[in-house]
C-alpha cells in the first residue's frame, strides 16, 4: 500500500458540517483568555475533531490555543472535567448550545 503524499491526503479531507460555526469559535479562542467557558469550548472542539479527516485549519488553531495557554490536552480535559462537575457552563447562554456532535 503506497503512502499518501500531502496533496493526496488533502484531497481526501472532508468538510465537517459544523465547520462554519466552529471556525468562529476557534477565532474567538485564538483571541481569548483561558476562562471556564473558553476552556470548555476548546475541549468540546478537541473532542469533536479528534480523528476527523479534515478541518486542518481548526485543528491547527486549537494547537496554537493550547500552546498559548500553556496547556496539554490532558491538562485541558482535567480542568474541564472539574468545570463541568461544579457548574453548568452553558446554562443561560441563549446563543450557545452544548453541541458535542
Amino acid at each position: 500500500m503506497a503512502e499518501l503524499t500531502p496533496n493526496k491526503q488533502q484531497s481526501k479531507d472532508q468538510q465537517h458540517p459544523q465547520w462554519e460555526s466552529d471556525r468562529q469559535v476557534a477565532n474567538t479562542l485564538l483571541a481569548g483568555e483561558p476562562n471556564d467557558f473558553n476552556l470548555a469550548e476548546l475541549a468540546r472542539l478537541r473532542i469533536r475533531y479528534r480523528g476527523f479527516p479534515g478541518a486542518r485549519d481548526i485543528q491547527a488553531d486549537m494547537e496554537k490555543v493550547l500552546n498559548r495557554w500553556q496547556l496539554t490536552e490532558e491538562e485541558l480535559f482535567a480542568k474541564t472535567r472539574q468545570i463541568h462537575q461544579t457548574s453548568q457552563i452553558y446554562r443561560g447562554r441563549s446563543n450557545q448550545r452544548e453541541d458535542w456532535s
